[in-house]
């Protein structure tokens, strides 16, 4: 007699041990089960961050010596001066999951240099510039382009045309893809630099000269 017929006359229901359904997922140190789904590690997002620093010699290495460090993966960085004399805004794009978009505002907290850091809102005020060198054969058309994306010829001559771009992130995207048509020799690009929108602050008033 099989092992379902005897469970079935000892009066309980189920199916035998080797036709169960077995739980998945490893336990932890105490034999407690891990349901995979919350051990899954969460989705990279892309995201701004924006530190307000003072303007001495290697805050950017430190900045940049952090990020190989802990291996963040960085997209762009760009920096420049703000309005206040002897401060600079570091604007860094990152792809992380959350624990390390938190990790990476920590971290550059720790620096000296370092003011205020903030991650900004999913949409901020944010624009890239773009220089494209490509082939001159057709400066009608280039120039066809250059205008659909606002743009400006920089240079031109018998063999190349230079052009400028500014705009979001996708709108330079978009202009690459354009332009390929008449050969794209070289591409200068900057990073992005971005402000909070409208009344808000992207860095404390506060915490500026501290």
């Amino acid at each position: 007699m099989s092992r379902r017929r005897n469970v079935q006359q000892e009066g309980l229901e189920g199916p035998p041990p080797e036709e169960r359904k077995r739980p998945i997922g490893r336990r932890n140190s105490q034999g407690i089960r891990i349901d995979p789904e919350v051990e899954a590690e969460p989705e990279p997002r892309r995201t701004t961050i924006s530190a307000y620093v003072e303007n001495e010699p290697g805050v950017l290495a430190r900045v940049s010596g952090l990020f190989h460090r802990r291996q963040f993966n960085i997209e762009s960085l760009t920096v420049g001066p703000t309005q206040n004399e002897g401060y600079s805004r570091i604007t860094l794009v990152v792809e992380e999951p959350d624990p390390g978009i938190d990790q990476i505002q920590k971290q550059l907290e720790k620096l000296i240099p370092v003011i205020h850091v903030r991650e900004l809102d999913r949409n901020p005020v944010a624009r890239e510039l773009i220089i494209l060198k490509v082939d001159g054969e057709e400066p009608d058309k280039v120039q066809a382009i250059t205008d659909m994306y606002d743009g400006e010829a920089l240079d031109a001559g018998p063999e190349t045309v230079t052009v400028q771009i500014t705009g979001s992130e996708e709108k330079i995207d978009d202009a690459i893809d354009a332009f390929k048509q008449f050969n794209i020799r070289e591409i200068a690009r900057t990073g992005q630099a971005a402000l909070a929108r409208g009344a808000e602050e992207t860095a404390r008033v506060e915490e500026r000269h501290t």
